[in-house]
């Protein structure tokens, strides 16, 4: 039996897990999922998934259940207003040929549409109160201690415990870097400002010099998820500046934002009382996730924590979850044959496709949340109204290249590379 710890319990955690047990048939794999919680739930409000990532929850059967709680954009990814007046400066559509699917979810409707499916099938045995606290190599096998002063022993480690994760802190040496902006995350009941808005779609942002303000819709409609971003100097962040995530208050969100257009106050004013207060967070890219000979790996925010300034951040974690199941579909197909692979290569396989993608996204995203606060160098000592059309030409087509890549045709193609390369050694 060849056993898996998947370290965390979250989005990307569990899509893994799914795409293991999809691709991977043979009754020989024990998954396990251990998350730190009490039980399986999501920190936040909403979620961006891309037509990238919705093509893969499609392709694990997950497509119906996911459109019966995602919000409706109107073909929109976004629209580009003026913070001031709200009019519109750009608005970019999703894509027009291909998979055009976006899905904007509640976090919390989402995980529970993969808890259950996992379930439904049987794919992993999920557990809770398991505080991963360290890993040993034990030559063929890890062992794993919990807080609680249990054990396991697999076979592979996957860590999936986010931007904190006790994974990668046993073979990694680095601390998240702030990312230069205080958020605030909530949610609006979609019926008390119907009337105040006017845009064709719910899925919005209004930008000004140093903040911004996102919405997009959620929970067929129902609900808006809210963010604003503030930029903020580290030394202004005072006793909170330790927090990952706090309890805020809406009259912070009513200060920072009071100069922003009537459509965005009426949003503030009918948002939940207490907002979450999230201290922006991402990591240098670290060109190395797979550890201990191959028992070890890293995917998601464990492997690349990003700024959420794309929506793209939970796309990559499917990503990872969806080449790794194919990566390991290799590995146990290959196992009995002449030219086998170890573990290792199968994993360095999963490594050479998502690097270089992951990391452009990352960096990209960064450079995003510049763009949107009109930080960027070529608007510098510009007023705003001079400043708009450089940034409306550098957000024009940033998204395209994140939601036209066709993974399963990337996978094939690195790996007739790899069996070939594989053939001539």
């Amino acid at each position: 039996m060849f056993r898996i710890a998947i370290i965390g319990g979250g989005i990307g955690g569990l899509f893994t897990a799914l795409s293991i047990h999809s691709h991977c048939e043979s009754k020989d794999v024990q998954i396990d999922i251990y998350e730190q919680a009490t039980e399986y739930r999501e920190i936040g409000a909403g979620v961006g998934i891309g037509p990238n990532a919705a093509k893969l929850i499609e392709k694990l059967g997950l497509m119906d259940e996911a459109l019966k709680i995602a919000g409706d954009r109107n073909g929109v990814w976004l629209t580009f207003r003026r913070y001031d007046t709200g009019s519109e400066v750009l608005t970019v559509k999703g894509p027009t040929q291909g998979n055009r699917t976006q899905l904007p979810m509640h976090r919390a409707e989402f995980l529970e549409i993969l808890v259950q499916a996992i379930q439904n099938q049987g794919a992993a045995t999920m557990h809770t109160n398991k505080r991963c606290q360290r890993i040993e190599d034990r030559e063929d096998m890890m062992l794993v201690t919990f807080a609680d002063g249990t054990t396991v022993s697999p076979h592979l480690v996957i860590g999936a415990d986010g931007i904190h994760s006790a994974v990668r802190s046993h073979y990694v040496r680095d601390s998240p870097q702030y990312g230069g902006m205080v958020v605030y995350r909530g949610l609006c009941d979609i019926s008390k400002i119907r009337d105040q808005w006017t845009i064709d779609t719910f899925s919005a942002m209004f930008i000004a010099p140093g903040k911004h303000f996102l919405t997009f819709p959620i929970s067929r409609n129902k609900i808006l998820n809210v963010v604003g971003f503030v930029s903020t100097p580290w030394e202004k962040l005072g006793d909170v500046k330790e927090s990952w995530t706090l309890a805020g208050d809406k009259s912070e969100v009513e200060q920072e934002f009071k100069e922003f257009a009537p459509v965005v106050q009426a949003v503030i004013e009918n948002m939940n009382t207490n907002p979450l207060k999230w201290i922006l967070f991402d990591r240098q890219p670290s060109p190395e996730w797979i550890f201990s000979k191959g028992k070890v790996v890293l995917l998601g925010d464990a492997a690349h924590a990003m700024c959420p300034h794309q929506g793209a951040g939970a796309g990559q974690a499917l990503e990872d979850g969806y080449i790794i199941g194919r990566a390991l579909q290799e590995y146990f197909h290959l196992l009995n044959l002449p030219g086998s692979r170890s573990l290792q290569e199968c994993l360095q396989l999963y490594h050479s496709i998502r690097f270089a993608r992951s990391e452009k996204v990352q960096a990209t995203s960064r450079q995003a949340g510049d763009l949107y606060e009109m930080k960027i160098q070529e608007v510098a000592g510009l007023s705003y109204d001079d400043g708009l059309p450089i940034v409306k030409a550098q957000i024009e087509d940033r998204m395209h290249w994140i939601w036209n890549e066709d993974l399963d045709e990337v996978f094939n193609k690195a790996r007739s590379e790899w069996l070939g390369t594989s053939a001539s050694s």
